[in-house]
Parts: C-alpha cells; structure tokens; sequence
C-alpha cells in the first residue's frame, strides 16, 4: 500500500481507502450479514487499508456501528471519516444543534472519543457562507478534542471554491471519477490552500468497473437511472477502450487516473465482498501516462462541452 499525507493535516491515508456506503446494506446487491462486513473490514487492514468513510445515513446507521464493532481494539492506528447532516431515517438537517447530537452519536456508534474527520455532507450552497454558524461550531468540536479535522462532502467546483474561500475547512470529499471531472476545475484553489482531497465515487457507482452495459436494470439508490441514462452510459464506457490501456482493467484505470493527480489523497470505492476489495487493491502502483491522462480529461471536456452540460450522477 502506498500512503499519501491529507491535505495539511498530520493524516498519512492509504491511496486506496475503504468506503463503507455498503457495509451493512441488508437490503441490495445480495445483502451482507454482519459477520460478512466484520471479516471484510478485518481484510481491509489487513491489506494496508487505514482510512474508512461513513455517515450516519449508510445503511441506516448500520455502517457506523459494525465499523465500530469491526474496529475495536485498532482505533488509534486508524483514520475514521464521517459526516453529518443526513439522518439515519433519511431526512436532512444541517442546524448546530443537530451537528451536536449527530457527532454524540457516530461517536457511540463508532466507539470512539474523536473523528479524525467530520464532513458536512452535501448540504445546501448557502451553507458556505462564512458568517454561517456552523463552522464555528464546527471549530468548537475541534477544540474540545471531538473532531481533529472538518470539511465538507461536495461535489462541484464552485462548491469547493465557495468552502475553501469562506470556511476553515481541511479536508474535502469530492465527487471525482472519469465521467464528473467538473472539480478538477477548482485544483489551482485546492493546492494553493493545502486542502486534503478524497475522491468519492470513484467508480461511477460501478460503471467503470466494466460490470454494467446497455441491458442492465437496477434497484436501490441506482434506480435513478432512467432507460436513456443506462444508454448513455454504456455507450461511454464502451468509447473509453478507445483511449486507455488495454494492459489493466477499466476499474484499475479509473482508480489510476484520479491518483495520478497530486491534489487527491485517496480513493474510497464501495466495497461489497472480498472479490470487490481485491479488485480495487490491485490499482496500488498501478499509474497511467500523462498523455492517456489528458486524453482522458479531453473526452470529458468535449462529453461536457467544457462543463457546461454535466451527466447526471
């Protein structure tokens, strides 16, 4: 495993790091037990991995907690991400008095007496303004040894401008994959604010995994999809053969080229089963030339019409 520093935090985080949206998921993709997500946490160490992102919402709570069970005994040498602001029962609330009592409860549910990171999660734009009053108590949880490092979960640059100018934020979770490119746009702000960036789905919530084409139906949070969106899509990542390597997987392409950009500290794909962690740890030293680099950036340049016609997510 490779390790990269946070941004200017004192966090060295694994390149590829564990996102734990599925543990615990009962309900899609085949469920999976609790013994299932222990042994896969258990693996992940095991391998390198020293970063998990969570939120109160996954799986209803359900992640947090079997982190928490899955993690006893190692908090120390680990890094724990987690956000607020969206419920466990699905609703949203981005109030100081909600942040208190979300934080008093991942805590409990995480067994632990401090996040390394908590994140805002997608809130609304307004939120950024820095007379907004929930970065000073955002600042007040760090003093009182309950959070090391705040920020925010977004994903556009003109949020992660609007953050990074009016907040004390650190660390940020972005979307950032091969198809939703829009935030490398705000990378000039980012490094010349020392922020610490982690790339979230960065799989395209598994089309660049290969895995998914044309014919495919789905259920869960991925029945957003409409007809004409699974269409589009397949026929993209069918386009991308035409410009990556065909010496790696297109999942090992995908992690490759978000590392390949220095402002990223890490990667947090899903991981649903051993099969899955593998498959991602297999990206590790895996790098792309600057040249496919860029013309990966010119496909999504020209898909886009340099930003101003965004695929839905």
């Amino acid at each position: 495993m490779n390790y990269r520093t946070l941004g200017s935090t004192d966090l060295r985080v694994s390149e590829i790091s564990f996102g734990a949206w599925q543990l615990g998921n009962n309900s899609d993709w085949g469920g999976m037990d609790d013994s299932a997500a222990h042994d896969l946490v258990a693996a992940a160490i095991n391998q390198g991995i020293n970063l998990f992102d969570t939120a109160p919402n996954y799986a209803g709570s359900r992640s947090e907690a079997l982190l928490g069970e899955a993690l006893a005994g190692q908090r120390q040498q680990l890094i724990l991400v987690s956000k607020f602001g969206h419920r466990p029962d699905g609703s949203q609330d981005y109030s100081v008095d909600a942040l208190w009592k979300s934080l008093e409860e991942s805590l409990i549910r995480l067994k632990t007496d401090f996040l390394d990171v908590l994140l805002i999660h997608n809130p609304p734009a307004t939120t950024y303004a820095a007379d907004e009053a929930i970065w000073p108590a955002l600042e007040k949880a760090k003093q009182q040894g309950k959070i090391r490092h705040y920020g925010a979960s977004l994903d556009f640059a003109d949020e992660i401008e609007a953050c990074l100018n009016n907040t004390g934020s650190e660390v940020l979770e972005i979307l950032f994959n091969i198809m939703h490119q829009d935030v490398r746009r705000a990378f000039p702000l980012v490094k010349e604010k020392h922020a610490g960036l982690i790339a979230k789905v960065p799989l395209d919530s598994g089309w660049l995994t290969g895995r998914f084409n044309a014919q495919n139906t789905f259920k869960g949070v991925r029945k957003r999809w409409s007809a004409d969106d699974i269409n589009q899509r397949a026929k993209l990542v069918a386009s991308l053969s035409g410009i990556t390597s065909q010496d790696r997987s297109q999942t090992h392409t995908a992690l490759a080229f978000l590392l390949a950009y220095p402002e990223v500290s890490c990667v947090i794909p899903g991981v649903r089963n051993q099969q899955q962690l593998l498959d991602n740890l297999g990206a590790v030293n895996c790098t792309i030339k600057r040249s496919e680099q860029r013309a990966l950036e010119q496909f999504w340049d020209e898909l886009t019409d340099d930003g101003s016609n965004l695929l839905p997510w």
